[in-house]
């Protein structure tokens, strides 16, 4: 069964590279540009993760990431941060909201996110 992700990222680059490799990957790709988009988007669609940014316009990840766990619908939905932001604040608000991971943008390579999000869904890597 294909595996369905949202990528909820502004930088349109990244997002279109992210999209493309996951759907190599033959997994069902949902993309969201800020986080109302993306709070919708996870709420209405279901997603089985979750990739979030953090700074975004309209609403920011971790905002996202409170309201998602505020619903039934997404208060068990696997999410991993993704992100510019390397703070330790950060992370610990993300992690207390129940993030999977977060990891830093500029310390990973795609593929160790698709190695990532399959770990945790529980796929052959």
């Amino acid at each position: 069964m294909t595996k369905k992700i949202l990528i909820v990222e502004d930088e349109w680059p990244l997002l279109k590279v992210l999209t493309d490799e996951f759907e190599r990957e033959s997994f069902s790709v949902l993309q969201a540009h800020d986080g109302i988009e993306g709070l919708d988007s996870a709420l209405n669609n279901s997603p089985d993760l979750i990739l979030l940014d953090i700074i975004m316009p309209k609403m920011d990840g971790i905002m996202m990431l409170k309201k998602l766990r505020e619903d039934a619908r997404g208060k068990d939905v696997p999410v991993i941060i993704l992100t510019n932001l390397n703070d330790s604040e950060t992370a610990g608000e993300a992690l207390k909201n129940r993030a999977y991971d977060y990891l830093v943008k500029a310390d990973w390579r795609i593929e160790d996110v698709i190695k990532k999000v399959k770990e945790r869904l529980g796929m052959s890597v």
